[in-house]
């Protein structure tokens, strides 16, 4: 007998980790991966984005170039 609620079944943890992150796969197509994980690592050890200002100008810049050339 069919259990009550939905008919789907959550992915395990391990599922979720193979698939690659919407946001993360935009950023790669952009170039600038490399920047924004460098942005990450320092927001990720500094817990405060004031102390990674250079890692988000680098990132914005790429950003803005990547923005320019389309």
């Amino acid at each position: 007998m069919a259990r009550p609620g939905h008919a789907w079944n959550r992915p395990s943890v391990e599922e979720d980790e193979d698939e690659e992150d919407p946001l993360d796969a935009m950023i790669s197509r952009t170039g600038c991966a490399a920047q924004h994980r460098e942005l990450q690592e320092c927001m990720a050890a500094r817990q405060d984005w004031r102390h990674c200002q250079a890692q988000v100008r680098a990132f914005g810049e790429c950003m803005a170039r990547r923005q320019r050339a389309q």
